[in-house]
């Protein structure tokens, strides 16, 4: 009755969003060895963080989506069936969908509540999940809620999808540390390149000192020596990186038995690539301003007489 109870409670509650319940049930699959996982949902669970690899969500009984790991141990694919046994009766449920969710080795199957409500009716067990309306503040509504669940023994708590979505911010973080990376190593390299050929030519830019010449000026000389090879190297490193990108992901997630969904493969459209181009400039920049600051500073005297 307390499940039931909190089944009614959760969705009249003020602020309540989109909702959805989750059992889990233990059962068996022809074809696979141990015991399997199966997720059953009351209502839509599209928006918990279910990230899509390939087909679509369940909508409705008899369908069922599942990660890669699962398709490859039973040798199925999307549009194949799959049976699920050790229930009061044997369920055949066809698999509409590849979802990336690495929980449990990947063999889970997720389902709509309906399916198994025939050989497994008690599937009062459940998780609940939902997202407060817009302009609802979170931790008071959280509160509030607790209130109410307080007599039937029940907790609500705030957090966040820990499915594949975590696995697709992990990758995203890795990349973005990775990048910045390279950016350092690549500014540093241009750093060390463009230092020995300023140290080289100090005494021509002593000369140019004699001159008149002004620290802005030194500084835009030593600065403008790096433009082109910024430029060529930006028109050469982002077509090699998309290559690169397209490869490399793909690997990392065969590698643990995953296949990953578009928008981690998927790298930016053919109109982003140009400010990534001139990133190679920019980096060439960064990298020559020390020099550039160094030589600007040096003494016209000093430089002259450096050999």
């Amino acid at each position: 009755m307390r499940a039931y109870a909190v089944q009614a409670l959760i969705p009249a509650a003020a602020g309540t969003g989109e909702y959805y319940r989750a059992a889990r049930v233990r059962a068996t699959v022809s074809g696979l060895n141990g015991i399997t996982d199966v997720i059953a949902f009351t209502g839509d669970a599209s928006w918990g963080g279910y990230t899509m690899v390939a087909g679509r969500w369940i909508d409705g009984p008899g369908e069922a989506v599942v990660p890669t790991p699962f398709l490859a141990a039973t040798g199925t694919r999307i549009g194949g069936t799959v049976t699920l046994n050790g229930l009061a009766e044997p369920v055949t449920v066809r698999i509409v969908g590849e979802v990336l969710d690495p929980r449990n080795d990947g063999m889970q199957v997720f389902t709509d509540a309906s399916t198994l409500t025939p050989a497994h009716p008690d599937l009062t067990e459940t998780s609940h999940h939902l997202v407060v309306t817009s302009g609802t503040e979170v931790t008071g509504y959280v509160d509030a809620l607790n209130k109410d669940l307080a007599p039937l023994g029940v907790t609500a708590l705030a957090g966040g999808p820990d499915t594949g979505s975590d696995m697709v911010l992990t990758l995203n973080t890795l990349s973005v540390i990775l990048t910045l990376m390279l950016v350092a190593v690549a500014a540093l390299g241009v750093l060390n390149g463009v230092l020995l050929d300023t140290r080289e030519r100090v005494r021509e830019i002593g000369v140019h000192k004699a001159l008149g010449m002004t620290p802005r000026q030194t500084i835009a000389m030593v600065l403008t020596s790096v433009v082109v090879t910024g430029l060529v190297a930006g028109a050469l490193g982002v077509p090699l990186g998309v290559t690169l990108h397209g490869r490399v992901l793909p690997a990392m997630g065969d590698s643990v038995g995953l296949r990953l969904p578009d928008s981690v493969i998927a790298v930016h459209h053919a109109a982003e690539l140009l400010p990534l181009a001139l990133g190679g400039l920019l980096i060439a920049t960064l990298g020559a301003l020390l020099p550039a600051g160094w030589a600007a500073g040096a003494r016209t005297a000093t430089a002259l007489r450096t050999e």
